[in-house]
């Protein structure tokens, strides 16, 4: 490509000084040496990359990948490829070092150079293990699942995950919906939810709450929520306002409304252990007692910060 690559310069000039200074000093153990170097510093750049927030490697690749877009889930598979190659590339560099100071010639030239490429046929070949007889199969499992939207804060839609793959993912963000129902007192109905939810067991959540089904609209999803969880046909709603949570289970971008209603309700006993009104005083002289979800209580703070509450 006629163009001049400074990683290759680098390397041909530590084996001009290493190697001159070996021949200086009749010691090849800074010849040696040479390989755990270039690795430490593919271990500082994988490091980065797993252990921090900074994509490093895809910064640096910028320059040869043009306008390539990368979705969440790819840079998340890159990020777990970069912990793999740490781990691999750390142990290498120790062998490395152990064998230049206390192993023959014959065994460092080993350890140095084919024990690599052998080390890496492991990592490929076992994760194509991994892929076709572990994941593979658990994907196929979940073709029966709710799929959602992953998205960006604005709401473009970036691809799409089984509801499954995005509790316990806070970088992938998707879409749910949340609905506040007021009473004609200005009460706010919560719901405990069931001690069987794998998220907040036994917590006083939000009225009704749920995810946006990959191919639903808005109204559709909060119609269908609503109907599942409190057992009424949708009223007149009202938008409050659109939202990122982030914690470190999920990443939810929420479309929040409310709406009056007397009841009565029909409650999900498989979702909800029960539900009532609360007076708005009540709630929010038990906010940050550990009864309501971290939802709720931001929830709480968007219905002040538009005047739906005082």
């Amino acid at each position: 490509q006629r163009r001049f690559d400074k990683m290759l310069a680098f390397d041909t000039a530590l084996i001009v000084l290493l190697g001159g200074i070996s021949i200086g000093f009749q010691n090849d153990l800074f010849f040696k040496l040479k390989p755990a170097l270039i690795e430490s510093i593919m271990l500082v750049l994988f490091g980065i990359h797993a252990f921090s927030q900074k994509p490093i490697l895809l910064m640096m690749g910028k320059r040869y990948m043009g306008d390539i877009k990368f979705y969440p889930e790819q840079i998340l598979m890159m990020k777990r490829m970069s912990l793999l190659l740490f781990i691999v590339i750390f142990i290498h560099t120790g062998l490395i070092v152990y064998s230049a100071f206390f192993l023959s010639k014959e065994m460092w030239a080993f350890i140095s150079g084919g024990l690599f490429y052998i080390l890496f046929a492991f990592v490929f070949v076992g994760q194509w293990i991994y892929i076709k007889f572990i994941k593979r199969p658990l994907l196929s499992s979940s073709t029966e699942e709710e799929w959602v939207d992953i998205v960006q804060e604005d709401g473009k839609i970036i691809g799409k995950a089984p509801r499954s793959q995005v509790h316990g993912n806070p970088e992938l963000l998707h879409p749910v919906v949340f609905l506040h129902i007021f009473n004609t007192k200005g009460e706010l109905f919560l719901q405990k939810r069931s001690q069987k939810k794998g998220e907040f067991p036994g917590l006083w959540d939000t009225a009704v709450g749920g995810h946006i089904i990959s191919g639903e609209t808005l109204k559709q999803a909060i119609t269908r929520e609503t109907k599942e969880e409190i057992g009424i046909d949708l009223g007149n709603i009202h938008p409050i306002a659109k939202y990122a949570i982030r914690n470190d289970w999920e990443s939810e971008l929420v479309h929040t409304f409310y709406m009056q209603y007397d009841g009565p309700f029909t409650l999900d006993k498989e979702e909800i252990e029960s539900a009532r009104f609360w007076s708005v005083f009540e709630i929010k002289k038990l906010i940050g007692s550990g009864i309501f979800t971290p939802n709720l209580e931001q929830d709480i703070t968007i219905l002040q910060k538009f005047k739906i509450i005082s």
